[in-house]
Order: structure tokens, then sequence, then C-alpha cells
């Protein structure tokens, strides 16, 4: 099988070697003919069209000598050796640089004669005319070969590009340099007046956002794909609109962001998303993280298996950790993150970790034999509304699972704990023991060597149970969209934020802090039920359902008293976090009434910082 790679690739380099030479021999054809022509017709004009007897002989001799010149010069120039793409700037230069050389070294070949065979301005005008003939030719062949590229137009989508910038501009490109491409362009629309009824590599700019309709009626396209960069949401929902009225379908480039690692393809056009419809400004591209500060390192993700885990255990993966272990107590969440991670889930490898937050012995043993450097703890019970009616739940696992973690946490340099916007002057369980987890973080930082803060975000769109998760199955199931208030608001962020802003927390926190993003305004949950109620491809109705115990109206982001600074990034603000004594939390009884359980969690919250021990972290956790 190696052999037959090799041989391959040998063909394929002989073909290439072999193409490089059929045009360099047509191309130096074509020059020596055209230094000839240009000298003939130089001194014909030069003498009025009446050639002198004996003259134009003369005259194809020297540009024969010249074309000779011209040879030699290109050998210096390594003109013809195909280093330069065909019909680029650099070949243009090089070959105006030899044909300018080449006069010029004719030129002073005849200017000491007495008797010149042909007149002095000869080679500056023959020059000249075998230079325009020589560009020409190249350009000729450029475009012949140009469209021979392009899709077939029997068996690709003619479609209308929206926004002529640098991104749509590299989109057009690779649309018409693949001949087997499923998308053919017959049009593009820009905003900027200076562009239309401009050709950008033969296509004609048609006009603005205001003339989608009639593009695409005069032009025939059935897909229009948006190609502007970092876009504002109205601008893409005025588009998308105009489009479906035509009935054409609507693409979209993702954004820049996104396609940082790699040079825009037709692959990259997609469907849109909703959170390419919401009226926010993603931030995730303007928070800088180094890599190299997971890279070689040991590297522990509590929840591997969640929404939020799995996407960090991917972006940890491309800092090439020394280690990476993933913990989470479901199995088959951790069959689907090994399968994306590496293609295969055969789940036989040390990376992956079967063991439950609730297993106080088992997480110490775990972390005192695997030695993590770094852990990040997304480990938690999530939903709102199950957690009020089950408080014992959220105590077991969110306070109690967090405090054996960090118990066993005396030799990492850095923990990172997870948590949310529930956190901030909370009134739900959720709330509740996310806020005992940023305050027992505090308290590790201040008895432990290492780095220990909270970061803090909204709903993470698209994660397992989130909001946009559930208005996507009601639309299957054809029930109505829920919402539960028609004024809700809610902070919402893509997974990708969310990961980014808990590996900056990873940089450039400090001790006992809580990280939060500035996440823009709140969407309103109606406006996005809404948005994805037009998508459907029914008529789908939105019931409002009243909140529940423990939901806020609106969220926020920073608690009574907390102070927002950004000593580090205009995007990200730190707030001290109070420590809370880990032996308050071994009082709280699980099994308890829900409503006594709840009335426990949230005097923890409010209560003022304890004591702190001289002895280490942790209470005894038997007495959980």
């Amino acid at each position: 099988m190696p052999q037959d790679i090799e041989s391959s690739e040998q063909t394929d380099r002989r073909t290439r070697r072999s193409r490089v030479r059929r045009r360099a021999v047509g191309f130096l054809t074509t020059d020596t003919t055209a230094w000839v022509g240009g000298f003939v017709a130089a001194a014909w004009t030069r003498y009025e069209f009446q050639l002198p007897p004996g003259q134009l002989g003369r005259a194809a001799a020297v540009g024969a000598v010249a074309a000779v010149v011209h040879v030699a010069v290109a050998a210096l120039r390594r003109l013809y050796s195909g280093r330069h793409p065909l019909g680029s700037l650099q070949e243009v230069q090089g070959v105006a640089g030899t044909a300018i050389a080449t006069a010029a070294i004719v030129l002073l070949g005849l200017l000491p004669s007495h008797d010149r065979p042909v007149p002095a301005s000869t080679p500056l005008v023959g020059g000249a005319l075998a230079l325009l003939f020589m560009l020409g030719a190249r350009f000729a062949y450029r475009h012949r070969r140009d469209l021979a590229m392009r899709p077939d137009v029997r068996s690709s989508t003619p479609v209308l590009l929206f926004g002529m910038g640098d991104a749509g501009q590299e989109l057009l490109r690779a649309m018409l340099s693949d001949p087997r491409g499923r998308y053919l362009p017959v049009g593009a629309l820009d905003d900027d007046p200076d562009k239309h009824d401009l050709r950008i590599r033969g296509v004609r700019v048609l006009g603005g956002r205001r003339d989608v309709v009639s593009a695409v009626r005069r032009t025939g396209a059935t897909t229009v794909i948006f190609s502007v960069a970092n876009a504002e949401a109205a601008l893409i929902r005025e588009i998308r609109e105009a489009t479906l009225q035509t009935g054409a379908a609507f693409k979209v480039l993702p954004p820049v962001r996104d396609l940082v690692d790699h040079r825009i393809t037709v692959t990259d056009v997609r469907d849109v998303q909703i959170s390419d419809l919401l009226g926010r400004r993603q931030v995730v591209g303007d928070l800088p993280v180094r890599g190299n500060s997971l890279t070689g390192r040991r590297i522990l993700v509590t929840g591997a298996g969640g929404s939020i885990g799995s996407e960090l255990c991917r972006q940890v993966m491309k800092a090439d950790p020394g280690e990476l272990m993933m913990l989470d107590r479901d199995e088959s969440a951790l069959h689907s993150l090994q399968m994306s991670l590496a293609g295969r889930a055969m789940l036989d490898g040390p990376e992956l970790i079967l063991a439950d937050l609730r297993d106080d012995e088992g997480i110490r043993r775990i972390i005192r034999e695997r030695r993590p450097e770094i852990i990040f703890h997304a480990a938690a019970l999530k939903h709102l509304t199950l957690l009020q009616r089950h408080p014992g739940e959220a105590v077991m696992t969110n306070v109690w699972g967090t405090l054996s973690v960090l118990d066993a946490c005396r030799d990492v340099a850095k923990f990172v704990n997870i948590s949310t916007d529930k956190a901030a002057d909370p009134i739900s369980v959720l709330g509740y023991s996310k806020r005992i987890t940023e305050r027992l973080t505090a308290h590790a930082a201040s008895r432990f060597p290492g780095t220990f803060l909270s970061v803090r975000f909204g709903n993470v769109l698209s994660s397992r149970g989130s909001v946009v998760t559930a208005f996507q199955r009601q639309i299957e199931a054809g029930k109505p969209l829920t919402v539960t208030h028609p004024e809700v608001t809610r902070y919402l962020m893509t997974v990708q934020e969310a990961v980014h802003l808990v590996l900056q927390a990873a940089e450039i926190g400090r001790d006992g802090e809580a990280l939060v993003l500035d996440m823009g305004e709140p969407v309103r949950i109606a406006d996005l039920a809404k948005q994805m109620a037009e998508q459907a491809s029914s008529s789908v109705p939105i019931v409002y359902t009243g909140l529940r115990p423990g939901e806020k109206l609106h969220e926020d982001l920073l608690g009574t008293g907390e102070i927002d600074t950004r000593p580090f990034h205009p995007l990200v603000s730190h707030v001290a976090v109070p420590a809370l004594d880990p032996m308050e939390v071994g009082g709280l009884d699980p099994y308890a009434e829900p409503a006594k359980v709840v009335e426990q969690l949230a005097l923890l919250c409010a209560q003022p910082v304890g004591p702190v021990l001289d002895g280490p972290l942790g209470v005894p956790l038997s007495s959980h």
C-alpha cells in the first residue's frame, strides 16, 4: 500500500513537471514571435508603412537577436520555471522586467554603430509592443484556464453572493476554481456603492441590500449566500427575509472567527443558525488565548461528556497537553466524546475516567494517582426547575461533589470552577448551589498554593437542555413553543464563547475571583422563539406558561455589592468572591424536606464570611 501511494505521488510530480515544461515551451515560442513581430511593427511604423528595401529582413533579424537576449535574461531570472502563478502580479513584474532589460541591452548594442540595421527607436517601441503581446498571450491563457475551472453550469446551483469584501471575494475565488463545485456564482450584491456594476472575477455586482429580489429574478439564482464577515444580526435577518420572499434558499458563510485556522472554501458555506440571527455581538474572537499555557500540562476535565466539557476537551487537545484526562459518570457521553476526538471509541484508554463526584474517596484516589496540574471543573446538575423540586441532589452533586474535588487539590496549579449567572443574587436551588461552589473555591484559594477561581456565564446556545434545543425538539414534534413570560430575557452565548472564557480564565484569573464575560445585551426569549418559528417549515404557535419557582424575569451578571473591575481585558469582569468555610456545608441535610434544604442553601449564600480554618481545607466528608 505505501508503495502504491509513493508511485502515485511520483506520477503526479512527473505530470506537473511535464505540464510546466509544455507551458514553458509554449510561452517561449510566443515570446520569440512577440520580439520579432514587435521589431518589425516598430520599423514599419517608423517608416510610415513604407519600408526601404531590406529593412523588413533587418528588423526581423534584430528582433530575433532580441528574442535570444530575452531568453538569456529570462533564464537568469527563472521566468519560465513556473515559480510565479500564471497571470499573477509577480509574473507580470517578471515579464516586464525581462522585457525592459532586453530592450535596454539591444539599444545599448545599437547606439555605438553609425550604420544601424534598424532605427534607434526600434528597441524601445518594439520592446513595448513585444511586452504588450506577451502579457496579452498570458492573460488570454489565464482567462481560458479560469473558464475551464468554473463549475459546470449543468450540474451546479446558481448562487447570488451578498457581500464582496475580503471574505466574499475569497469565497468567490474558491467557487470559480473548482470545476466539480456545487455552486456557480451568477451575480453579487454589496452595500458599497463604489462596487456597483463592477465585475469581480467576471461576476457583476448588481446592487445592494434593496436589490435582493430583483437580482434573484434577473439572474435565476436559486440560493443566496450571505458572505459578510462579522455582520450584525439585523442585516442577516433582513437579507434572509428578502431571500425567502423570492423562494430562493438562504445560506451563510461563518464568521471570520470560525475560519481563522484555514482559508475560506466552499465547504464552509452552511445553513443559517439561530446564533447568526440573534441581536448580540459575539466577542469570542476578541479574547486572545495563548495555547502554550496548556501545552505539556496534565489536565483534568470533570463533566467531560457534557456540552461545555466536551468542547473544552476539544479545545484543550489543540494546545497539545501532556495528558488530557476526561472524567464523567455518563459512559455513553464518554463514548461520544472519544468518538468525536479520535474518530473511534474503543473506551480502553487511560484518558477516559468513569467516576461520580459523589464518590469522595474515589475522586481523591483519582486525583492523587493521576496528579493533574490543571483542573477544569464542569461537572454539575444544571436544570433549574428539576433541582428546585429535588434540592438534595444539588447538595450532593453540586456542593459536596465540588468540595470533594477541591479537597483533593492541594497540589494542583490551577483550578477553574465553572459557575453560572444564576449565582449572582441567587433565588433558585441551582443558583444557590453554584454560588456556594464559588465561595468554596475562594476558600481553597486562601488555603492552597495553586490558583483557584470561578467562571460565570449565561445560557449556552444549543447545549443539551438549552432553550434552543428545547425549541428545536418542540418544532420537530409539531408542538407549540413554550415561553415562560413575554418579557423574560436571558444572556446567551455560544459554546465556543463559553469555553473560550474558561480558557481565558485559566490565564488571567486570580485567586478567589469569579470571572464574568461581557455578553452584551440580554435576549428576549420570545424573540428567540419567533426567530425559530419563522425558520420552521410549518406554522408554529407560541404559548406562554408563566415563570416557574426559582426563575427570574431578568438575569444578573453581577450580584449586589459586587464591584465590576476589568484589569486585564475590557470584556472580562473580575469579581471578588467571599470565602465560605467548608465546615458550614457539612450541616446540610439533603434528605430533609425540600423547603428546608432550600432555606439552608439560601442561608449559606447570604451569610458573611466565616472564620478561616487553620488546618487543611475540608470537612470530614463522612458527615455528608
